[in-house]
């Protein structure tokens, strides 16, 4: 995996704080406060990009922060580097495990390789 960086600006809201991805138009976050926007803002843009790539649509690559240009109708309260997981090139590896839990698997999915994909993914996430 890829790790990129995407400018987002931190706007005022009457209810906390939204968050938009000049970058990555339609991807959104908000928080009722300004770190809890922040941390929303990562999850939104990774989920945004998963659900970009298995609908086979181009990822934008990031801007430099400070060439976003500022707009005189947003009312910031701040401008942040948000990261992102890209997907990488697919590799082809062989994989061995015991038959009862491969068929689990196939009773699951109907794609093998995303199923472990993201099993490890989780699994990832979760030891930090």
């Amino acid at each position: 995996m890829a790790i990129a960086y995407y400018p987002a600006i931190i706007e005022r809201a009457p209810d906390g704080y939204g968050v938009f991805f000049p970058d990555v138009p339609g991807c959104t976050s908000h928080g009722s406060t300004l770190q809890q926007a922040a941390r929303n803002a990562e999850v939104a843009l990774n989920g945004h990009i998963k659900v970009s790539v298995e609908y086979g649509d181009e990822i934008p690559a990031p801007s430099d922060l400070d060439a976003v240009a500022r707009d005189p109708d947003v009312d910031e309260a701040a401008r942040i580097l948000v990261r992102a997981d890209l997907p990488g090139k697919q590799r082809r590896i062989n994989v061995t495990m015991d038959e009862g839990l491969l068929a689990a698997i196939d009773r699951a999915s109907t794609n093998r390789s995303g199923f472990l994909a993201e099993g490890a993914r989780m699994l990832l996430a979760a030891r930090g």
